[in-house]
């Protein structure tokens, strides 16, 4: 593992449609030193940057290269149509590929749902980006089949979407270079996996060294000596004045013979 304890910052990519502010808030609580900085990557590019060192991990859109990555698989995405809101499709709560036969379907050249074949009717031209996509749609030209994460990041007023039950789905991961699982990244790994701050698979905080005393000092047996359990000296029920009474072979219970009633002798009849 190569040690980044010296590191200034975490630098993080990620992927549009990828929220990754719950992960920066929780380093921020860990890691108040070490500041994370978020950097956009297209699809395309995610690989790029991990593999030239502009980022020490990145959430991707499943597949990366594993020979050269080290991937950890988080979540699968619904898959959504896109869809002007007085569209016939809106009349279904869900729809499946085939209804989409008759539809217009722009694919983007920034696709990521890997389509061996896309649905519907190809548009005259690929539009250049997603949100070129979207804004096709809103002109009526066509319909767009995407992860919902870019359905909601694309959202327009005039625009609505409807899942699709059956078309390939876009996989989120966190990837690293292999080569290249420093520190800050095992302790982002911790994070995103919901481990805790004192994990044992995680670098764990240390308490301060008078803390770490204090506990220890807890933690030691009590010492024989003193005040014992309910006496005045002397270890439980041995020697001394056990239990706060006399001790035993002394004035036990009262000093006189069973049932003698304060030590007095019964008279003979």
């Amino acid at each position: 593992m190569t040690d980044s304890a010296d590191s200034s910052s975490f630098r993080l990519a990620y992927v549009p449609g990828v929220t990754p502010a719950k992960w920066v808030r929780i380093w921020a609580e860990r890691l108040p030193d070490t500041p994370l900085d978020l950097l956009q990557v297209t699809p395309a590019e995610a690989s790029d940057v991990l593999r030239e060192g502009a980022a020490d991990a990145a959430f991707v859109r499943l597949p990366v290269d594993r020979t050269v990555f080290s991937a950890i698989p988080l979540y699968t995405e619904t898959t959504v149509v896109v869809v002007p809101r007085d569209h016939v499709i809106t009349a279904a709560e869900e729809v499946t590929v085939a209804d989409l036969a008759d539809e217009v379907v722009l694919h983007p050249l920034d696709d990521v749902l890997g389509w061996e074949r896309p649905p519907g009717e190809a548009a005259f031209e690929r539009p250049a980006t997603t949100e070129d996509a979207i804004e096709l749609v809103a002109a009526n030209i066509g319909v767009l089949v995407v992860p919902q994460s870019l359905a909601r990041l694309h959202h327009r007023k005039d625009l609505t979407y409807r899942t699709i039950v059956d078309a390939p789905r876009s996989d989120i991961a966190l990837a690293w270079p292999e080569d290249a699982t420093t520190e800050l990244v095992e302790d982002f790994i911790g994070i995103v996996r919901g481990r805790t701050v004192n994990s044992t698979r995680g670098r764990a905080q240390q308490a301060p060294a008078a803390d770490r005393k204090g506990e220890r000092e807890r933690r030691k047996p009590q010492a024989g000596g003193g005040a014992g359990k309910g006496g005045a000296g002397g270890s439980r029920g041995r020697g001394g004045a056990a239990k706060g009474g006399a001790a035993k072979g002394g004035a036990a219970k009262g000093g006189g013979r069973r049932g003698t009633g304060g030590g007095k002798p019964r008279r003979r009849p």
